[in-house]
């Protein structure tokens, strides 16, 4: 299987020539059983990562491995709540136990329920709040003194447009969070700057996911992508090659920022 031969699912560039660049590195994914995070495993583990996938439902490890053309000891699932301290634990510690270390910790978890402000009550609320901070938070809390340690460290948590405006269609939960999201990532790339280690954001606007399809119909996405410079919908394999980026030594650089990738949505 080439690079190119998942593009139609858009887990990776039709194009995209692989490299090593992460032969030897251990990541750890959240959310990355589906969209955006999958595609993110599939760029890491294609330029030689040791991948650690976080998902509620974790995905078969071998079926994973063969549909992203990656070696079987490369992927690791495990079925984690990244809302519950004592899972995350357990889980780094899983992926430690059998890899001694976790050098790129991507956070792609994420809820973004539509519910309108007035009818969104509390567990909602806390819910929303719980995956995508909370989560972004525990596992940046475990991943980091290794990182410390060791000198060198790339942390990529997801944000998204609503983190710099509002959601497209998700609610006001969603759209606090992600702005929390933004200010959590600026402020470990403060502290942790000295240490080796780079804080990023991404914030991806409309991706055809499985989540923009549950929120959207598919005519309603294309709709709405239509009035952006770049008028179409972007695709899983983009956002994760703007990651894969981001947590390699070309972005040394760069931290504390919040990268769009968005189509041009922002300056319209």
């Amino acid at each position: 299987m080439s690079a190119g031969a998942e593009s139609g699912t858009g887990l990776a560039a039709p194009t995209a020539a692989d490299s090593r660049e992460f032969e030897g590195r251990v990541a750890v994914v959240t959310g990355g059983a589906s969209g955006m995070g999958l595609a993110t495993v599939h760029a890491l583990a294609r330029r030689g990562a040791t991948v650690a996938v976080l998902d509620l439902v974790a995905p078969d490890p071998a079926e994973l491995a063969l549909r992203l053309d990656a070696l079987p000891e490369r992927i690791l699932t495990l079925s984690v709540d990244i809302t519950e301290r004592s899972q995350v634990v357990g889980a780094f510690a899983s992926v430690l136990a059998g890899s001694s270390r976790i050098d790129i910790l991507v956070n792609a978890a994420g809820i973004a329920p539509s519910t309108s402000f007035e009818t969104i009550d509390d567990d909602e609320w806390d819910r929303v709040l719980a995956v995508n901070v909370n989560g972004t938070f525990l596992c940046a809390q475990q991943a980091l003194p290794g990182m410390r340690g060791r000198g060198w460290g790339r942390i990529v948590n997801f944000s998204s447009t609503a983190g710099k405006t509002i959601s497209t269609a998700g609610g006001a939960h969603y759209t606090t969070a992600k702005h929390g999201v933004l200010g959590l990532t600026r402020h470990l790339a403060k502290a942790y700057g000295p240490d080796g280690i780079t804080v990023n954001a991404v914030c991806p606007g409309l991706i055809d996911t499985p989540m923009a399809r549950a929120l959207l119909p598919q005519d309603d996405l294309e709709r709405a992508a239509s009035a952006f410079p770049v008028p179409r919908v972007g695709l899983p394999w983009e956002v994760a090659e703007l990651v894969a980026f981001l947590a390699s030594d070309r972005a040394a650089y760069i931290t504390g920022a919040a990268v769009d990738i968005n189509g041009g949505d922002l300056i319209v």
